[in-house]
């Protein structure tokens, strides 16, 4: 996969690809680490063959992440062949010696584990999480991979439609495309021109020994870094590392080309999207990360997002949809980005006039000095927030060293520590430049066309297999993965019911000074929204932003500045604070979601965003393809097809949106969650300081919809000129709740079937065995009334039909045959050995305890779900299947360039 800046947030809905963890990288190597010094929970060594190894202990949960990245990204690529960095990174994860892909795919599902890559300009990252036991297998699997990848021809004749399928899927956002033509204006002549993606031209003259010859050049032990993060013993673990790593002979790394920058001129770059909203932005060089102004530059971002500055109050003041600001930071070089949102049907131009007349004024007037010092604190603060994730430390290390080419993250501290409001000033008037910029407008509109070079990517010629699943593991795997145990529960959190009906649950944690809140206020606007006025409850939670009754919008976010906070409010609230200051934070926590301001301008303006907002929403192929999934598995009439739309938004007024506030929001409804640095006791002291007073009135409002029949078949189409490949959803109502122990025997099946990455059936079915689609795969969702099964995919339009046979074909088999031991056993492992990774980092733990505690389920759940997965036998997992699952009634719908007739 390919880490790359995002040019505007997007909501996917259900999602079946994976993310990227960790950093963005730097180049430039440290000098080295003392052979191997210790200090607090760090130890480091510098192995005699270059590797660097840095192991920090953390002890949050039973869980430990592995980074190993090479100093070698698409910069490195040769010429003609942009995307080599990225195919060898696909090609990784295929044959080495002594493992093969199969074992690394059944390997990770055994484990419990997740892992995957990602490709910059700079560097290649290969991560694991996964339970601290089998720590071992992630370190023989990195040793493995490091001087032993296959990288033959057969594989990569494999893999490479795999890769097309890929860049075929990238290809079709016009933003990226966008994005890369202003990567080729603004660094043209040095590798960071082209992006690490590649192209198909140079993905057909690869072979197997153009990746070996960059694979011997650049994956050397002297060109890597090691990062290790978890719950292990940092000696004990060093000399393991020894044991395999320290055999691996130094290579000979080339030196690295220069980045010599040419003058370029000023352009602007105009394409449609099919996204429901316009995007104007403005994207400049910027510092590299090992430079002396990564820091100042930061923080200048960090200044042009903050609520107060002028760039985010053109969005507050309804001038434009959004505004904010963003780095693609680079080792040596950088993308930076200002952008504003305008309505479908809007004027470009005038949002691009307020973006400049914001920008104009900071040069002019220089930053705000109290917002360089709130940027300063919330960076800082952010060191302390790494601490409760293992994997956020790792990332912080892996990109201190690899990415920004420092010794460690406390060098990056010190550097934000250091930045002046001068270095500011002189890093925004040097790259702020609006004759130094390429800008890019993009236009929604529902007419497009499909992106150049795109047909043909994939295809049962490309990509097509016969791995082998299930094969005997590797000796060293075998052994630690034969036996299934029950894992470690590390949560016990306290439950109390406050006097007006707060449901509070506290977390005590000792791994940062740091406190983090999130709630939930239970609720249902479709139900509870009053007819005529659907989008009241979207609108209300828009207006949160703008303070309290006590404190206007610029005084409410200074105040949230001075601690370090970052506050949501609404229905689902939170609050993440350094402990020293918690009791401030629930202050203003509360003051928001009891008193919020709600004035009528901002009323107003939030109005008018929604509804402009909307009105392109609608008509965008992502909305029309969920709207369309939801109108099959609904019954008609149902609550959950309302809609707001611009005509209901426009009709609201205030005091719609107050009595709303006061009729859903209610303490007897919600749910409080505390984790860390904080006792149960200060806890609730706390939160009855400032939530006590809050009372309900009135009898409970029903929030959770009735249940609803099993759907009839149906089949949509949408069409999207702009996609090159089709994507599909298909789904089905289950007659069961979250409630019914037969869900697990069907979470169970699902893992075989189509929810365990590779090791699925549909994957090997549709991908492996038939090279059809790059991914499928299939979920369940469960809730309090109502619950779903779906199954997801893209593929060529022409593939469509083959693989809807494949998927009712492996439908029809978990309800006529048994799923095998094997089968049975690599899902049970995944499960089980999976919860440990489930609650491991402090927001993961909040939020499954808030999940959990207001649907009405026990405090460990996935200690009681492990407990029937233990138990369940093939026959309970076929009969579970031919009860509830009815392949013959799938509601689907197709979204691509040319709709295929069913």
């Amino acid at each position: 996969m390919i880490q790359y800046g995002k040019l505007k947030p997007i909501a996917f809905g259900i999602l079946l690809a994976c993310t990227a963890v960790g950093g963005t990288p730097a180049m430039a190597m440290a000098a080295d680490a003392p052979a191997a010094t210790q200090s607090d929970n760090v130890l480091r060594a510098t192995l005699d063959n270059g590797l660097r190894v840095v192991i920090v202990r953390d002890t949050l949960a039973p869980m430990v992440t592995t980074q190993i990245t090479y100093l070698a990204g698409s910069y490195e690529a040769p010429e003609g062949y942009p995307g080599t960095a990225h195919a060898l990174e696909h090609m990784m994860f295929r044959d080495s010696k002594g493992m093969s892909g199969a074992q690394l795919n059944e390997m990770t599902g055994k484990m419990g584990g997740d892992n995957n890559a990602f490709t910059t300009n700079d560097a290649t990252q290969y991560y694991f999480v996964a339970p601290a036991q089998y720590l071992d297998i992630l370190l023989h699997i990195e040793s493995s991979r490091m001087r032993g990848a296959m990288l033959t021809d057969k594989d990569w004749d494999l893999e490479k439609g795999a890769i097309e399928q890929e860049v075929s899927r990238d290809i079709s956002d016009p933003g990226y495309l966008a994005f890369m033509q202003a990567e080729r204006l603004l660094y043209a002549g040095t590798g960071y021109a082209e992006d690490a993606l590649g192209t198909r031209p140079s993905f057909d003259k690869t072979t197997g020994a153009t990746l070996r010859k960059f694979y011997d050049a650049w994956y050397q032990p002297n060109n890597a870094i090691l990062v290790i993060v978890g719950d292990v013993d940092p000696q004990a673990t060093l000399a393991k590392v020894k044991d395999l790593f320290a055999s691996i002979p130094k290579g000979n790394v080339p030196a690295r080309a220069s980045v010599d920058l040419h003058a370029f001129k000023a352009q602007t770059i105009e394409s449609s999207t099919p996204d429901p909203t316009g995007t104007v932005m403005f994207l400049y060089r910027a510092p590299g990360q090992e430079t002396k102004d990564a820091a100042a530059a930061q923080i200048l971002m960090d200044v042009l997002n903050n609520p107060r500055s002028g760039v985010s109050e053109l969005a507050a003041q309804g001038k434009v949809l959004s505004a904010g600001a963003g780095t693609q930071p680079f080792s040596r070089g950088g993308i930076g980005m200002v952008q504003a949102g305008f309505p479908k049907g809007g004027d470009s131009r005038q949002a691009q006039a307020y973006l400049d007349g914001a920008l104009a004024d900071l040069l002019k007037n220089g930053v705000p000095a109290e917002l360089v010092e709130a940027a300063k604190k919330s960076e800082l603060a952010q060191f302390e927030f790494n601490k409760n994730s293992a994997v956020s430390q790792a990332s912080a290390w892996s990109q201190a060293l690899a990415w920004q080419g420092l010794n460690s993250p406390a060098e990056a501290e010190q550097q934000i520590r250091g930045v002046t409001v001068d270095d500011v000033d002189r890093v925004a008037r040097e790259y702020l430049k609006p004759d130094q910029r390429v800008t890019v407008v993009l236009t929604p509109s529902e007419n497009g066309k499909r992106p150049p070079d795109s047909s043909g990517f994939g295809g049962t010629e490309s990509f097509g297999g016969n791995d082998k699943l299930d094969a005997p593991l590797p000796g060293w795997a075998a052994q630690a993965l034969g036996k299934l145990e029950m894992p470690h529960w590390t949560l016990a959190p306290t439950s109390m019911k406050l006097d007006n009906g707060i449901t509070l649950i506290v977390q005590p944690e000792s791994v940062s000074k740091t406190v983090t809140v999130v709630g939930h206020i239970d609720h249902d606007d479709h139900l509870q929204e009053p007819q005529g006025k659907d989008g009241v409850g979207q609108l209300l939670g828009a207006l949160f932003d703008y303070g309290t009754t006590s404190l206007d919008r610029n005084a409410f976010h200074k105040a949230l500045d001075e601690i370090a906070a970052n506050e949501t409010g609404g229905s689902d609230f939170s609050l993440a604070v350094p402990s020293e200051d918690f009791d401030r934070g629930m202050q203003l926590l509360a003051d928001n979601e009891l008193h919020p301001a709600l004035p009528q301008e901002a009323f107003a303006v939030q109005q008018q965003t929604l509804s402009r907002t909307l009105a392109g929403e609608l008509q965008s192929p992502d909305y029309k393809m969920m709207r369309a999934l939801k109108q099959g598995l609904l019954p008609k009439g149902d609550p959950g097809l309302r809609e707001a739309t611009p005509a209901t938004v426009g009709k609201l007024v205030l005091q719609d949106a107050k009595d709303y506030h006061a009729t859903t929001y209610r303490p007897d409804l919600t749910t409080v969650v505390v984790v860390g640095h904080v006792t149960p006791e200060q806890a609730k002291s706390v939160v009855q300081k400032y939530f006590g007073a809050w009372k309900a009135s009135g009898p409970k409002p029903d929030v959770i919809p009735k249940p609803v029949p099993l759907n009839p078949p149906s089949y949509t189409v949408v069409a999207n000129p702009f996609a090159s490949q089709d994507q599909v959803m298909m789904g089905q109502s289950l007659d069961l709740n979250l409630h019914n122990p037969d869900r697990y025997a069907l979470e169970l099946g699902n893992d075989v079937l189509g929810g365990n990455g590779f090791a699925s059936r549909l994957m090997v079915d549709i991908r492996v065995k038939h090279g059809y689609a790059y991914g499928a795969g299939s979920g369940m969702q469960f809730d309090r009334s109502r619950s779903l099964f779906f199954v997801r995919y893209g593929s060529d339009p022409g593939k469509v039909a083959p693989v809807d046979a494949l998927v009712q074909e492996n439908l029809k088999a978990m309800q006529d045959t048994l799923v095998t031991k094997p089968e049975l056993d690599n899902a049970r492992q995944y499960e089980i050995r999976s919860i440990p990774v489930s609650v491991s980092s402090v927001d993961r733990i909040a939020r499954q305890l808030l999940n959990w505690s207001y649907k009405g389920e026990p405090l460990d759940q996935p200690m009681v779900a492990a407990k029937y997965y233990l138990s369940l036998t093939p026959e309970e997992v076929r009969d579970a299947y031919r009860k509830y699952l009815r392949p013959a009634n799938m509601a689907q719908v197709v979204q691509g360039p040319t709709p295929p007739k069913h």
